[in-house]
């Protein structure tokens, strides 16, 4: 089993992943999904956020080794954040999803100096879209983002194209499709099931479509 392997293995064990085709998720967008992903639960189990944070280290070490400062998303991607700054010895920040609203209006909390160069780290990628804005708040401030790092991605096309539109590479510990295979390995889900995730990743719209109709 290789490590991507038993990252996904542990995020269905503790339910961080769910999957159910037949019983369809309700997305905040109100597109239909068979899986729903809580990656916050991983904070409360020491071994799967130890697994999770070392996956994430060699990712920068291996893609992003120039970085000089560790991003975390509010609010998912701060303790993994926080894990990483302090295994490589590096400093942290963290960026709102907007600035506040009171008093001095910041967005970025932390120290970012001017031509730093950052790696942002967040929980999941479905399609890029929010931590695309947290890299350009980073850039914005006067730093430099050079990558991102999550814990998982759904593997959606729409998450290449933003990130490929951004000139910007992104790793995740674990994806979609190595979670479905690991599922179906362990009866997890049935073949049909499979088919129908599959299907679901190729185009969630149609797919949503289908469910609602």
């Amino acid at each position: 089993m290789t490590y991507s392997q038993r990252v996904a293995k542990a995020l269905l064990d503790i339910h961080a992943v769910t999957l159910n085709p037949d019983q369809p998720f309700t997305w905040a967008s109100g597109l239909k999904s068979p899986i729903y992903t809580d990656n916050r639960l991983t904070i409360s189990y020491p071994e799967v956020r130890q697994a999770i944070f070392n996956g994430m280290v060699e990712q920068i070490k291996l893609h992003f080794s120039a970085a000089d400062v560790i991003a975390g998303t509010a609010t998912a991607g701060i303790p993994h954040a926080a894990w990483v700054a302090q295994n490589m010895e590096l400093p942290m920040i963290y960026v709102r999803t907007k600035p506040k609203d009171h008093g001095q209006g910041k967005q970025i909390e932390g120290v970012l100096k001017e031509g730093q160069k950052v790696v942002v780290i967040d929980d999941l990628i479905s399609t890029g879209g929010s931590v695309l804005n947290a890299v350009r708040a980073v850039n914005n401030a006067g730093g430099k983002v050079i990558g991102v790092v999550s814990v998982f991605t759904y593997d959606l096309p729409a998450a290449e194209q933003n990130f490929m539109a951004n000139g910007l590479k992104y790793y995740s510990v674990t994806d979609y499709m190595t979670l479905i295979k690991v599922a179906k390995e362990n009866n997890q889900i049935s073949t049909d099931h499979l088919k129908s995730l599959q299907e679901w990743r190729k185009d969630p719209l149609s797919w949503s479509k289908e469910q609602a109709s």
